[in-house]
């Protein structure tokens, strides 16, 4: 089937672009946030990228899904709602809650971000679907349960972090500040631990390449970021908490 070739080569596409990520991430830091900075071309309110660049992945991945032949399956449908339950807030919800009304972001970063999440709410979502074939049996198979708890975990470990963060900024909206509690206490990016946690699990979940080769792409791009992320706060703040990692505890 010609689709499926494509659908094959586009996972490894995905799995490659994973490695030349990590590796200039690793060198470059991706200008937003509290790592904007000139020299990227035009900006937009970072509100506004946050919801173009991520509609993708719940608009289009609705809209590839339901046209799958297997897309009112039991299965599918439980993948399904997994995949919204983090995109409908990272979308919708998330950008609304943000408080700084003057962030902005480079269009270039918003560009590459709503190119990357059109491919993969593509790849995942037709291979739920449409490609794959889930037995109703698999929502008991070890691969399904160890996959969803890790999801499950990882999402709560993500809306934890994430409001811990917003809360300090509505205390302060103008200056930064040491978080704390929760997994703050032993890693300075728990949210990207998370959220690294979650796409692991939806591999997992789904024991796909597809789901693979998101989970690789997410470490590819978090994990230098909580480096850079953890290497900030050392030099803002003197007092920052030396037994912090980045973002896994006592290792990383």
């Amino acid at each position: 089937m010609i689709e499926l070739r494509l659908h094959g080569f586009l996972v490894l596409t995905i799995i490659a672009s994973a490695a030349v990520t990590f590796a200039l991430l690793l060198r470059v830091t991706a200008p937003y946030g509290r790592h904007v900075r000139a020299g990227w071309g035009p900006t937009i309110p970072a509100r506004v990228a946050w919801i173009v660049m991520e509609s993708p992945a719940t608009l289009l991945f609705v809209a590839v899904y339901f046209a799958g032949d297997r897309a009112l399956a039991t299965v599918p449908l439980v993948l399904l709602a997994m995949w919204q339950l983090h995109y409908i807030n990272r979308t919708f919800i998330y950008p609304l809650r943000i408080r700084e009304s003057n962030k902005r972001m480079p269009i270039s970063v918003a560009g590459m971000a709503f190119l990357f999440n059109c491919l993969n709410a593509y790849i995942n979502a037709r291979w739920i679907s449409h490609f794959a074939e889930y037995p109703t049996s698999w929502l008991a198979s070890n691969a399904f349960v160890l996959g969803a708890l890790c999801f499950s975990v990882g999402w709560a470990i993500n809306q934890h972090a994430d409001t811990t963060l917003l809360r300090l900024r509505q205390r302060n909206e103008t200056d930064y500040q040491i978080p704390r509690g929760g997994l703050y206490r032993w890693i300075s990016c728990p949210n990207y631990f998370g959220e690294m946690l979650e796409w692991v699990g939806w591999a997992i979940a789904t024991w796909s390449l597809a789901g693979t080769a998101f989970a690789a792409f997410t470490v590819a791009n978090l994990l230098p970021r909580a480096l850079a992320n953890h290497r900030w706060y050392q030099q803002e703040f003197a007092g920052y908490p030396s037994s912090r990692r980045a973002v896994i505890p006592y290792l990383l």
